[in-house]
């Protein structure tokens, strides 16, 4: 049996925050959802998350993940001292304790497993993770014999130049065998410099132990500042967009392209520079999206394309054209074979098969049927400066240029609107609706002010 403490409760001061460092954002998901994604296909029997500064704050953002035990640290008093904190719930475990960070984001999976395997192969009461950095400096270094049982662990700053020659670093990632650590943790001391109790020093009461080099230095990386979140999301971005294009998607100047882990994308979608999909957004098989674009949580179907254009919680068919600078937000839903043109915005509306919006108009609380096209300029208002109201316009109907639909309103099906209407009431099936003034022509006319002047 396998239970988890992942360390969460430090404030984080150099992020410069009012948030909590371990919900800081990576392609999607906050720092510590990284960590707890990383232990799910294990074999986990408890999953403590030990959280201190803005706890609550850090039990509601991961409250999807009910199998967690938080843990409270009232006093950040070091590594050591959090681990104290799970020992009233591990009473009489006889398995391991994985001890992870909730600020080291890139740990794969199959790490955490490796570090497993080798510590029941060698029946160690400790095994530590470690990486061979290429530039160590403030890291404490980790130290060998030829066999990799740990002989000591000397903080950089105690190093001595030649000691310093040594890059296998301390990754702060721990596989402990409970009952030997539940006898070391109470023997701890805080007679450091920072008074603290670090986990560090259990490695004095505890054999054999062995340390495990980890194959990509870059799993190892925590996050303290916001430059080393860049970084991250920089190792973060190549692990994803190598996933994709592996897969069978093209990514046209792929530096210019961002995606966060929770998108899905169809073979042969080609994704154009400077696009970002964000979220739980989806891309069907054929789709050509971009360049600049930005689709957060929403959905588009196979072989549509997305041109210089914005979608937000929305859903697109497929074979669908949308852009350039176009923008869906809201549950905005466009059906198949439709076209969604030039400098249009749609906004919590239904937009049926084979219906266009093709230039400058807003459809908002709008349900459209199919075949339904709507001319230039055409504007759904739908807000009284109080309530919202709804526009309904049936099959084949077709709106002329430059016209106002003043909601709530229903216009049936084969309606023709003409150009330049103002429409305000119910217009049934088949119907011409004009609601606009009758054009006036006054011949030979010219204004007073250039008017010869009377003799």
């Amino acid at each position: 049996m396998v239970a988890v403490a992942i360390l969460a409760a430090g404030k984080g001061t150099r992020m410069k925050s009012g948030l909590p460092k371990v919900l800081h954002q990576l392609g999607g998901r906050s720092l510590v959802e990284w960590v707890i994604r990383s232990i799910e296909p294990l074999p986990i029997s408890h999953t403590f998350v030990i959280v201190g500064y803005q706890a609550e704050s850090v039990q509601i953002a991961l409250q999807d993940y009910p199998h967690l035990t938080f843990v409270q640290q009232q006093q950040q008093l070091g590594t050591g001292h959090a681990v104290q904190q799970v020992m009233p719930y591990l009473e009489g475990f006889e398995g391991e304790l994985l001890v992870l960070n909730g600020d080291v984001p890139l740990l794969r999976t199959e790490t955490l497993e490796q570090l497993l395997e080798t510590h029941r192969t060698e029946s160690n009461q400790a095994t530590l993770l470690t990486a061979q950095a290429p530039d160590p400096q403030g890291y404490g270094r980790v130290f060998c014999d030829s066999n990799n049982r740990l002989t000591q662990i000397i903080e950089h700053r105690d190093c001595t130049p030649a000691q310093r020659q040594n890059h296998r670093i301390n990754a702060g990632v721990y596989c402990f065998s409970w009952p030997a650590l539940a006898q070391a943790l109470p023997r701890l001391t805080s007679a450091n410099d920072q008074q603290e109790y670090y986990l560090t020093d259990v490695v004095n009461h505890l054999s054999p132990i062995t340390a495990l080099d980890v194959e990509d230095f870059h799993e190892t990386l925590g996050i303290n500042d916001r430059r080393q979140l860049a970084e991250a999301y920089e190792v973060l971005q190549t692990r994803i967009k190598d996933r994709w294009m592996m897969a069978g998607v093209t990514l046209i100047d792929p530096d210019s392209i961002t995606l966060d882990d929770a998108v899905d994308l169809g073979a042969d979608v080609v994704i154009e520079p400077q696009t970002h999909l964000r979220g739980r957004t989806a891309i069907g098989a054929g789709c050509r999206i971009g360049p600049n674009s930005l689709i957060e949580n929403s959905q588009v179907g196979a072989g549509s394309t997305v041109l210089y254009s914005v979608l937000t919680d929305s859903q697109v068919g497929e074979q669908c054209r949308v852009g350039p600078f176009a923008h869906l937000r809201g549950e905005a839903q466009v059906g198949d074979r439709c076209r969604v043109g030039n400098f249009v915005e749609i906004k919590k509306s239904q937009v049926g098969d084979r219906s266009n919006v093709a230039h400058l108009s807003y459809l908002g609380d709008a349900t459209l049927g199919q075949a339904v096209n709507v001319g230039a300029g055409t504007i759904t208002a739908n807000y009284d400066g109080v309530h919202k109201h709804p526009t309904v316009i049936g099959d084949g109907t077709k709106v002329g240029a430059n016209s106002v639909l003043v909601a709530p309103l229903t216009v049936g099906s084969g309606v023709t609107i003409a150009a330049g209407s103002t429409i305000t009431e119910d217009v049934p099936d088949g119907a011409l609706a004009l609601g606009r003034s009758r054009q006036v022509v006054k011949p030979d006319w010219t204004p007073r002010s250039i008017q010869s002047p009377t003799p």
